[in-house]
């Protein structure tokens, strides 16, 4: 078999089967096939797309590319939980411990941020003295005693993704639905899981800008998932508006906190329980509505925030700041953001959102960036929210003032005030399952 003809093929628009679909795997990672052949496929699937079924083996032969976990000697059924990524998403911190208390074990394997949005990892090491690498053992150890566990992927999860991602990064085919489902999807399936939860944002500050984009990557992923044995939903999520109030690494964990302890902003806490009732759902605790109540009792109880706690001391963290988040490190400097005119938020690019947060030291322009914990953005205003010229819309956090007028400059462009008050956008916006797409708005 020759990887001209695999190539020929697809750029031809026909169907490859899984015998040519797994040679052109297995020999990228052994180094058989050049770069050059691997960037000429990828463009070829970028504009010819691919089947479900396409799809699906390309996924199960990049999840097969390296270690496949084996949770086996976790008790009880594992669900998983991935976000597509967005700004001021700590809805892990949140919705893990959530579905912890209610007797469902979550064995999680998180990333780090790049860019506008933020990464869990980060958001976690946060925490003073928490460890987010165990060993195999120390994370069914973590799991079996606590309920669950988030820890940083390990070194030889999905290797075909990591060179096939770096590939698509300077080759212009990050953006193709196929390849982001299999990137995704690859990971998930190594990772070992029963049941797997899918929050596809959508939006200015997500990956997929539009609706139906949005709702076409979660068919994909579903479709991934249930073909390879696994129970997937995925719920479409707003990343129009910044997820809460609060943005960067500890002010986020922060903001988790208050929401497991009841006193979450509404929008945090309403996306929380619709994905702690999916994952529950998945996981056969009852009907979705039964699934929900149960996720508002471990607040109500503070069960939840008891296992947040639990998972942080059994991972080295300093369980205090759960107890007592004002205990968390600050920022040296803060500076607030002032409205240039009166009237309503109309929009706020979340994007640009997430760029002025990084500048400021809370993410990672490059991936060799150091984070700054403490850095990040307080919204004092949201879309909706009238405003009065010269009134503050937002607190900016900083190790070093000379981070502030960049930041600050970014986070006004963002910022739409026009003289009518906007209409509610939805916080959720369609359920996607094997059996088909349900709209709720």
């Amino acid at each position: 078999m020759r990887m001209y003809d695999v190539i020929a093929k697809k750029r031809n628009g026909e169907l490859l089967t899984e015998e040519e679909i797994r040679f052109m795997v297995e020999g990228y990672v052994k180094g058989d096939i050049p770069d050059y052949q691997m960037s000429a496929m990828l463009m070829a699937v970028y504009l010819k797309g691919m089947s479900d079924e396409e799809t699906a083996i390309l996924t199960d032969a990049v999840a097969h590319s390296g270690d496949m976990v084996d949770l086996s000697r976790i008790e009880g059924i594992k669900v998983d939980k991935h976000s597509t990524g967005g700004v001021g998403d700590k809805t892990t911190l949140v919705v893990a411990p959530m579905v912890a208390a209610c007797g469902v074990k979550v064995a999680k394997m998180s990333g780090r941020g790049l860019g506008h949005t933020g990464g869990t990892v980060d958001k976690m090491e946060a925490i003073p003295g928490m460890r987010t690498t165990l060993t195999e053992e120390e994370f069914f150890s973590v799991v079996n005693s606590t309920g669950l566990s988030v820890i940083g992927q390990s070194g030889n999860l999905a290797p075909a993704d990591k060179k096939l991602y770096a590939l698509r990064d300077v080759t212009a085919t990050v953006d193709s639905i196929p390849l982001i489902a299999a990137s995704i999807m690859s990971k998930k399936l190594a990772a070992g899981n029963d049941c797997i939860l899918l929050d596809v944002k959508t939006g200015s500050g997500a990956f997929m800008k539009t609706l139906e984009d949005s709702i076409t990557l979660a068919e994909k992923m579903v479709a991934i998932g249930e073909h390879s044995g696994k129970k997937t939903m995925a719920l479409i999520t707003n990343m129009d508006i910044p997820l809460g109030s609060l943005i960067g690494n500890s002010l986020e964990v922060i903001e988790a906190v208050e929401t497991l302890q009841g006193k979450g902003p509404g929008d945090l806490t309403e996306v929380c329980l619709s994905l702690a009732a999916g994952m529950l759902f998945l996981a056969g605790k009852g009907s979705l509505e039964e699934c929900r109540e149960m996720a508002e009792k471990t607040i109500a109880d503070g069960s939840a925030l008891k296992k947040l706690a639990a998972m942080v001391e059994a991972q080295g963290g300093d369980p205090a700041v759960i107890t007592d988040p004002s205990l968390f490190a600050k920022a040296p400097f803060e500076k607030e953001v002032k409205a240039l005119k009166s009237g309503y938020i109309t929009h706020m690019n979340t994007e640009q959102c997430g760029i002025a947060s990084s500048l400021l030291g809370a993410g990672r322009i490059t991936k060799e960036s150091q984070i700054d914990y403490t850095a990040g953005i307080a919204l004092k205003k949201k879309v909706g929210q009238q405003v009065e010229e010269g009134e503050t819309i937002a607190v900016l956090y900083a190790s070093k003032r000379d981070l502030f007028a960049d930041a600050e400059h970014e986070l006004l462009k963002a910022v739409t005030i026009g003289g009518q008050k906007p209409e509610e956008e939805p916080l959720i916006y369609a359920r996607v399952t094997g059996a088909g797409v349900e709209r709720l708005v």
